[in-house]
């Protein structure tokens, strides 16, 4: 399968809900990396993981762009969305935009992550700041994790 073609099935199974569609995209020992839920390893943890998302939202709407791929790295911007169900959001149309960063085993996803500006979607859903200062937090300790973090500070 093309890597478009890979993001188009991607993108449509997340629309549906669909986490069997979704996992059969992984290797059996691959990982989703999401921004706001974490990692989730595994072709079931992923489709539960999806279901985590519809939980909270329904319309959902992944379109993917500008896609690269070398065979075993792929890039791909997108902007998604999703009309937000939970009680203090509902109603509210809530759109991210960002990059995927796909990393390709025999023409299966090994790893995905997202790279995108999450703090624009929490204020679209009203989220208080403290709880958007949790979430920032969290992500910067992600980021200063990395092996190769020390070297861009200086350290």
């Amino acid at each position: 399968m093309s890597f478009p073609d890979l993001l188009h099935h991607f993108a449509r199974a997340v629309e549906a809900g669909d986490g069997a569609a979704l996992g059969a995209l992984f290797t059996e020992d691959g990982v989703y990396d999401d921004i706001f839920y974490g990692e989730f390893k595994g072709r079931t943890a992923i489709a539960e993981m999806l279901a985590i998302f519809h939980r909270g939202g329904e319309a959902f709407r992944w379109d993917f762009r500008d896609p690269v791929c070398d065979g075993t790295n792929g890039y791909a911007a997108w902007l998604f969305s999703y009309t937000a169900t939970t009680k203090h959001a509902a109603g509210t149309r809530v759109v991210f935009d960002g990059v995927g960063r796909f990393r390709l085993r025999d023409g299966l996803i090994e790893r995905y992550a997202d790279a995108c500006n999450g703090v624009v979607p929490l204020r679209q859903m009203g989220t208080p700041w403290d709880v958007v200062e949790r979430m920032t937090s969290r992500w910067q300790a992600h980021l200063e994790a990395d092996p190769e973090f020390g070297a861009h500070r200086g350290t």
